[in-house]
């Protein structure tokens, strides 16, 4: 029998034995740093605007680090509570030192008085779901783009959400949230070619698209495609993500029907980085009950993406997450003192993805899983060639998750070699995974920065 041809119970059986093998290997404590001293109480008067990435923390303090608008006058310091304040307050991007403090909850879906708008106040030019559907019905349109006036209407339509719900953050800005109060809901927040911005404390919640568009090749059987990421770095640089929790909170993608056989989505991505993108930190948030998380670099052939895509992922959780925590083509990543709680109900992919020329470094890594997921279903690779990996706690055991990939995958991948050629050096103390989860459950997440 050849190899990929044998059996699911051979794959399980080698998987096993390289579980085995590896758990031997890992020496007791070997991973694990100085713990670090416990956390003490914010004083009173901190000022979490005015707060600078730490030296060494990650790909963001690279260079001259990240400051965001640490440096704003007093006369470039907001409080902002209404979607219409803080459309001002971002200066459409400008990139003039600005503090942003973001107190209560804004809803990006409504208009400069106040008023709530829903997904019947942006449609336009007779678009309507009932009409789309009929007009680009697979079993009648057929493998085609849709093209015509409904889908003329519905680009119209989206249009007009756009404008409401796409907030664009320009360089040298800290947007942060008061206390355990801020939120913002049904915005894109975008950072463009912008360079040193922080995003801090607060809860990113539903960017929710009224107008779903249907692409009928996807995948081979068609998919709903979606326009919103709820925070997008595109060709951003020095980006410090803090104590953020992001989520499809209110409107969750599997309480929504199928169409065309397919979960008719309302959500993109949690955090998208890409086009270029470089130097960032995300550190101590939350992402949480969504498909993809995580998305680092956005196609394979994009090879302008070499050399750059440098992240920083630690001490974050990954909670209810199905795919991308994270993904990632070209970038230079360090994943180390996360958190993964894998769904327990519905559908559930992979955690790691491993794409074209990646190199990810995972450290001290925590996982917790149903039954029905093996420590082999934690990685998928498209293209990808290598993963540094060590420390990986797998439901309270060390797994050697490169080899189990391999063992269980093999004859049916390429497997994945285990030196990805690089070491960071930047980074605070890389604690064990046991003592990391702790910690993350503890305090990552908005309302929790102090």
């Amino acid at each position: 029998m050849t190899p990929h041809l044998r059996p699911r119970a051979a794959r399980r059986a080698a998987a096993a034995l390289a579980l085995l093998l590896g758990s031997l290997a890992l020496q007791p404590g070997a991973e694990a740093a100085t713990p670090a001293p416990a956390a003490q109480p914010p004083a009173a008067d901190r000022d979490l605007g005015r707060e600078v990435l730490a030296a060494d923390d990650g790909w963001a303090a690279e260079g001259t680090g990240t400051t965001g608008g640490s440096a704003a006058d007093d006369a470039h310091v907001f409080t902002v509570r209404t979607r219409a304040q803080l459309v001002a307050a971002l200066d459409g991007g400008s990139s003039v030192p600005k503090i942003i403090r973001v107190a209560g909850t804004i809803d990006a879906n409504t208009d400069d008085r106040g008023r709530r708008l829903d997904c019947a106040d942006y449609a336009t030019d007779g678009y309507a779901l009932d009409a789309y559907l009929a007009a680009y019905d697979p079993r009648t349109w057929g493998g085609a783009k849709p093209a015509g006036p409904q889908e003329d209407a519905r680009k119209a339509s989206a249009a007009r959400q756009a404008e409401r719900v796409e907030l664009l953050i320009g360089s040298n800005t800290t947007l942060v949230g008061v206390g355990r109060s801020g939120v913002l809901k049904g915005a894109s927040l975008q950072v463009k070619d912008a360079d040193n911005v922080i995003v801090r404390n607060l809860e990113l919640r539903d960017a929710y698209d009224c107008f779903p568009a249907w692409q009928p090749n996807t995948g081979g059987l068609g998919d709903w495609k979606t326009a919103y990421d709820t925070l997008w770095l595109r060709g951003a640089t020095h980006v410090w993500v803090d104590h953020v929790t992001a989520s499809d909170k209110g409107h969750p993608d599997d309480r929504e029907p199928t169409y065309f056989g397919r979960n008719f989505l309302r959500h993109d991505g949690l955090l998208d980085i890409t086009n270029g993108a470089d130097l960032v930190t995300v550190s101590w948030s939350r992402f949480a009950d969504h498909d993809k998380a995580i998305l680092i670099g956005n196609g394979d052939g994009v090879t302008t993406d070499r050399g750059k895509l440098r992240v920083t992922l630690h001490h974050n959780e990954f909670h209810s997450v199905v795919q991308r925590a994270p993904r990632v083509r070209f970038g230079q990543v360090h994943l180390y003192n996360n958190r993964y709680v894998i769904p327990g109900e519905g559908d559930y992919r992979y955690s790691l993805g491993v794409s074209t020329e990646s190199r990810i470094v995972a450290e001290n890594n925590s996982f917790e899983s149903p039954g029905h997921v093996e420590v082999a279903d934690l990685l998928k690779s498209w293209n990808g060639s290598a993963l540094t990996q060590r420390g990986t706690v797998f439901n309270g055991f060390p797994v050697d998750l490169v080899s189990i990939y391999n063992a269980y995958n093999s004859g049916s991948e390429t497997d994945l070699a285990t030196d990805t050629g690089w070491t960071p050096t930047l980074h605070g103390p890389v604690d064990s995974a046991e003592r990391a989860a702790a910690d993350v459950a503890r305090e990552a997440g908005a309302g929790r920065a102090g």
